[in-house]
């Protein structure tokens, strides 16, 4: 018989945030711009706890992004996203990690979806722009 023991609340919620800074420090380490946080965990029909959003100035860099954020979350903490769809286009690429997903966009496309208006009542926190 096997015994499972549960995290910690507060723990999980450490672990999540590290995941969340990760994320965000790969971003930038691409110059990826108008990065924000969104905290869905207060909102009833969240498909999720945590969107962050950003945007690549070409198909090339959304790629780049995306595929920076798997390798760094991968060697820093070991963990691998769930699941990862549009990589062939690299218009929007979305890599979910469960709790967080993270939504990569080409700019005409987070403009068509805008999921920052879709999801207006969320806690948001937006990055400033490397330059």
């Amino acid at each position: 018989m096997s015994t499972t023991i549960a995290k910690s609340p507060k723990k999980f919620h450490k672990e999540v945030e590290n995941l969340n800074n990760e994320i965000i420090e790969s971003i930038k380490n691409l110059k990826g711009i108008d990065i924000i946080k969104m905290d869905l965990r207060h909102l009833h029909d969240a498909p999720t706890d945590f969107f962050i959003i950003c945007e690549g100035t070409s198909n090339t860099q959304v790629k780049a992004i995306a595929s920076n954020i798997n390798r760094h979350v991968k060697e820093t903490l070991d963990i691998k996203p769930n699941h990862v769809e549009g990589e062939k286009s690299s218009l929007w690429i979305c890599v979910d990690y469960f709790n967080t997903v993270v939504h990569v966009f080409h700019p005409d496309m987070r403009k068509y979806y805008a999921l920052e208006d879709l999801w207006s009542d969320a806690k948001t926190v937006v990055y400033e722009n490397l330059l």
